[in-house]
């Protein structure tokens, strides 16, 4: 009996010993890779969920700056990261969805692992108060009377703001110039000071700037949204232009499934704390949760509509 009841713990422990081997903890700091300037919207989300999901963690969540090339420095890094659950890219933006349809690059969305969405933006285009420029109607008809007259910033080459305003662009039949910056802040920080006549913001940061007076809020990307539901899109204003930004978490491809199912866990968990939805409430970030596997097919969806509304395939990366 005593001979029998050993085997069958013994077939439990060799049964069990698979999961306990799979399990997955962290041992160092995690880096959380922000591909744009501090200050704009993609460093936001990331010291956001890095700040709400800190004390689930053992170890320190260090969020890295690590701007240029409209994020694809940081991606093209993060790729070639160790696939150890140690080094995480804020992604869905740029480097994702727009860059790979106007130059080739050393990485693809093959190279990642979707971890979790944080959030979904929409973009509006917005003018400097006292431009001139109050309408999307006033700003074609400017361009129209004087070709390259005009200017707009955005985060940076080949990147989402500067993909919808060429398909905007395209649209309108008008032509403009295109002054890229290190991310969205500075971009803002130049319409503001009158280096550049638009750009393209958050629908919060467009509340805000509205409500101090500073600029003119013209027409979103994508539909209206709810933070200024009186702002018309440009689909509804005749523009067939259906363009959004998200930010959310990656791995590099290879990540173990242990290591993804913890941290998506755990990030998952930060963004239901109050620690989380108050400070995005305040910081006017619209929350929009997946899981890692339908962030990887949301980022998929929004990169064949950019390279649909510019009538270009993705090149090969190299």
């Amino acid at each position: 009996m005593n001979i029998f009841k050993g085997l069958i713990i013994a077939v439990g422990l060799a049964a069990a010993a698979p999961v306990a081997a799979q399990e997955w903890t962290p041992e160092k700091p995690i880096r959380i890779v922000v591909g744009f300037a501090p200050g704009g919207g993609t460093d936001q989300t990331a010291r956001l969920i890095a700040s709400a999901a800190q004390e689930l963690f053992p170890v320190p969540l260090v969020v890295e700056n690590r701007p240029g090339a409209s994020g694809t420095l940081a991606a093209e890094m993060v790729a070639k990261a160790a696939p150890d659950g140690y080094t995480l890219l804020v992604a869905g933006g740029s480097e994702s969805t727009s860059v790979p349809h106007h130059r080739k690059t050393q990485y693809s969305l093959d190279d990642f692992r979707g971890v979790v969405r944080v959030n979904r933006e929409h973009m509006v285009i917005v003018s400097k108060a006292g431009s001139g420029l109050d309408s999307i109607d006033a700003v074609v008809e400017r361009a129209k009377q004087e070709p390259g007259a005009l200017a707009y910033g955005s985060s940076g080459p080949a990147g989402i703001l500067h993909s919808a305003f060429l398909v905007f662009g395209k649209e309108a039949g008008i032509d403009m110039v295109h002054v890229p910056y290190q991310g969205g802040s500075p971009a803002l920080a130049a319409l503001l000071g009158g280096h550049v006549d638009l750009t393209i913001i958050t629908p919060g940061d467009a509340r805000a700037q509205q409500e101090a007076g500073t600029i003119h809020v013209l027409a979103t990307t994508s539909d209206r949204a709810d933070q200024i539901p009186d702002v018309s899109s440009l689909s509804e204003l005749g523009y067939d232009v259906n363009l959004e930004n998200m930010k959310g978490l990656v791995a590099p491809a290879g990540t173990p499934d242990e290591a993804v199912a913890y941290l998506q866990e755990r990030f998952a968990e930060a963004m239901k704390s109050d620690a989380f939805t108050t400070v995005a409430a305040r910081s006017n970030i619209t929350p929009s949760f997946l899981t890692g596997a339908d962030f990887e097919q949301a980022m998929r969806s929004m990169s064949d509509a950019v390279a649909d509304a510019l009538d270009s395939n993705a090149p090969a990366t190299e």
